[in-house]
């Protein structure tokens, strides 16, 4: 068992299976096609995938934890949800060039890993992303500096992709109103 396997299934074993989809999905879920095959990578307990699962994709779920991956087939057996949960290390074992139509990506941040999950997508596809930012108002996610993007950089991460939606507010304005401490990006390729 790695490091970081040992490090998620304690959290997971402490933590109430509670799926909860990301912001960037829920609220542009409209925009998700009617049919397709998509990934909710480093899946955790599996929100995005419930989601993409209900909106009738054919969904697979990835995540380095057993535990988390255990609590996601339970309740998705349980909710006859159709979700193809594999405990899977993403950085060992990325996705297969050109075998995905919907990728989604929340609050996990490997650069290396970009340009394989660009080429992941089918020509059409889209990438839903979102993660902590190093400029925030609140100690919110990692701490690790190597784990929060910089200003702009999930857009430069896939610049060769078409923008669809993009929102990172940094610390302009007034901190009290807003969306803070978090990027996301729908993105076409």
């Amino acid at each position: 068992m790695s490091d970081i396997q040992a490090k998620w299934d304690a959290i997971y074993s402490n933590k109430e299976h509670s799926p909860t989809a990301s912001l960037v999905l829920m609220q542009n879920q409209h925009l998700l096609p009617r049919h397709g095959t998509a990934l909710d990578l480093a899946c955790g307990q599996g929100g995005n995938a419930v989601l993409l699962a209900k909106a009738g994709l054919d969904v697979s779920a990835w995540d380095v934890s057993p535990v988390a991956i255990t609590q996601l087939r339970s309740f998705a057996d349980s909710n006859n949800l159709s979700i193809n949960g594999q405990i899977r290390d993403v950085v060992e074992s990325p996705p297969e060039p050109n075998s995905l139509d919907v990728l989604v990506v929340s609050f996990f941040l490997e650069r290396s890993l970009c340009k394989r999950l660009l080429a992941a997508l089918r020509p059409g596809g889209l990438l839903f992303y979102q993660t902590y930012c190093q400029q925030k108002v609140e100690q919110q996610g990692p701490n690790n500096a190597d784990f929060l993007l910089t200003d702009n950089e999930l857009l430069s991460l896939f610049s060769t992709m078409k923008v669809r939606v993009y929102r990172e507010e940094s610390l302009l304005g007034d901190h009290q109103q807003g969306w803070r401490n978090q990027a996301l990006l729908v993105a076409e390729k």
